[in-house]
């Protein structure tokens, strides 16, 4: 693989450490960035987009930096990956906290798993979903290369995407109800799930990411 340089965006918000190791082991000569400076994302071959804990905090903190514009910019020109909260924070609205409006990138709704929620047995589930479960590939995409269908992926979450367009929807997942586990438009990806720790699967899919020129 050619030298090239991956930039995660570091709102200080959450550990960014393990998505930055994971990078660094499946493309051992990429430059890894993590990085709130807005020109070192911009002239990075890739972007990743990450984002744990409260919607409104992350929200915040990005407009706070004038990050929303960046993430905006690079999702036009180059393969964006977002994770977690990363990936809700693209949507157009949050139930959490109340109500916050996202960055509106995609048309879509991020709501609450709920206090009541049951699987099909009725035995009452946890809220938040916490751990492993398996990811159903709706259509195909560069990213699921070499990762078979249904393949586990390890998820902390009690908010989940929904979203308009049903055709940017690349992978489903299933925990009392379904939910839109990974989406893509174009050169963007983006998963609920965390593949820095998500094993085998997990690891595949950011390689995917790193040898991906962002076509489809």
């Amino acid at each position: 693989m050619s030298k090239s340089t991956v930039a995660v965006i570091d709102y200080g918000m959450g550990n960014l450490h393990s998505a930055a190791k994971a990078l660094e082991h499946v493309a051992p000569g990429a430059q890894v960035l993590v990085t709130p400076d807005a020109d070192k994302i911009l002239s990075a071959d890739r972007v990743v987009f990450p984002g744990v804990g409260a919607i409104r905090d992350c929200v915040g903190e990005i407009l706070r930096l004038g990050l929303d514009e960046v993430v905006k910019e690079a999702a036009k020109s180059k393969p964006l990956l977002g994770i977690c909260v990363g990936m809700q924070s693209m949507m157009t609205h949050s139930e959490e906290n109340g109500g916050v409006a996202c960055l509106d990138m995609f048309a879509g709704e991020v709501k609450f798993f709920g206090d009541d929620l049951k699987d099909a047995a009725g035995e009452k589930l946890k809220v938040p979903h916490m751990g492993w479960n398996q990811v159903k590939q709706e259509r195909p995409h560069p990213l699921w290369k070499d990762i078979p269908d249904n393949s586990r992926f390890y998820f902390v979450h009690s908010y989940y995407v929904t979203v308009e367009d049903e055709s940017l929807v690349t992978g489903r997942g299933h925990y009392g109800v379904p939910f839109v586990a990974t989406l893509g438009r174009d050169n963007v990806f983006a998963a609920q799930f965390h593949p820095e720790k998500s094993s085998r699967s997990g690891l595949q899919l950011l390689k995917n990411f790193m040898e991906w020129d962002g076509t489809l």
